[in-house]
């Protein structure tokens, strides 16, 4: 099992973000999406430094060097600040199908970064094991919303759209080798822990050029939002990023990116169970696709 590590942590980090998509889109119905990223940041700051003071004695990750300090820093600002950031207004422009289908281009980027910037290389078992995840789950996002359910756009807006997606997914994926790059045998939690405070670092600066702070102290006072956007923190900044950099410091960028890409797979029985949204050809065939990769990807 510990040759798998890496792929196990990549799948955990898929289910977390699974459960932490529910409770920030519970929570930014009251209060934002950009609001709750910046929220869950801190929650989840105040979790790893307690977390770090009860393992390691240190609260703050004081022991990394100028190198993690650097790299990771610069993860966070393109991982959670730029691509966030993209990912969450391609969202609101060309809505959450388009948006999450652009997202699907992650995984190749990953790879194909990880083999520029740090000479990972994949089998052909493990090309394959990608392009069925990757498709399965785009067959399955592409299944899930009937025709018709939102007005159609111009082609200019649906560029920029277009653009801020792919920014998004270029965003995960750069953050993602970064990340490696950066860590090396570094405490991953630690790790995390830079990362976070440099997408607070990144929240604080847009929040006080678009003058949003009045919006965060409001949503201070929603107990409910804060209670969602606590669970979120618990299974995306502080579990399932952390998750994350396990996956990528045991296995090839593109890997960890195609099974942690399985969240929209993993969230479908949820919404039919929670909302009853119809699961359709497309859905049961993408579903399918992307459990074959995964057998091929941690075979």
């Amino acid at each position: 099992m510990s040759d798998h590590l890496g792929e196990l942590a990549a799948l955990g980090t898929a289910v977390c973000w699974t459960l932490t998509s529910l409770f920030f889109a519970a929570a930014g119905a009251r209060i934002g999406s950009l609001v709750v990223n910046f929220v869950r940041l801190v929650m989840a700051l105040v979790m790893l430094a307690g977390l770090g003071w009860a393992t390691r004695g240190l609260p703050w990750p004081s022991d990394a060097s100028a190198h993690a300090w650097t790299w990771l820093t610069l993860s966070g600002l393109i991982g959670f600040a730029f691509g966030d950031l993209c990912l969450f207004r391609a969202l609101v422009i060309i809505g959450p199908r388009l948006g999450s289908l652009l997202m699907s281009f992650a995984p190749p980027l990953a790879a194909l970064i990880g083999w520029l910037g740090l000479g990972e290389t994949l089998t052909g078992g493990q090309w394959l094991g990608m392009a069925l995840t990757v498709s399965g789950v785009a067959m399955a996002l592409a299944d899930r919303a009937p025709a018709g359910t939102r007005a159609p756009i111009d082609r200019r807006t649906l560029v920029i759209g277009v653009l801020l997606g792919l920014g998004g997914a270029l965003g995960q994926a750069g953050g993602l080798v970064i990340s490696k790059h950066g860590m090396g045998s570094y405490d991953p939690f630690a790790a995390t822990q830079i990362r976070v405070m440099a997408g607070i670092v990144g929240f604080g600066a847009i929040f006080t050029v678009t003058r949003r702070w009045p919006r965060v102290v409001g949503a201070l006072r929603q107990s409910r939002a804060m209670l969602f956007t606590g669970l979120g923190a618990v299974f995306g900044p502080f579990l399932g990023v952390s998750l994350s950099l396990i996956a990528v410091q045991r296995t090839s960028a593109g890997v960890a990116a195609s099974l942690m890409a399985l969240s929209p797979i993993l969230i479908i029985p949820m919404v039919r169970v929670l909302h009853r949204e119809r699961i359709g050809l497309g859905g049961v065939v993408g579903t399918v696709l992307a459990v074959a990769g995964v057998v091929l990807l941690v075979r």
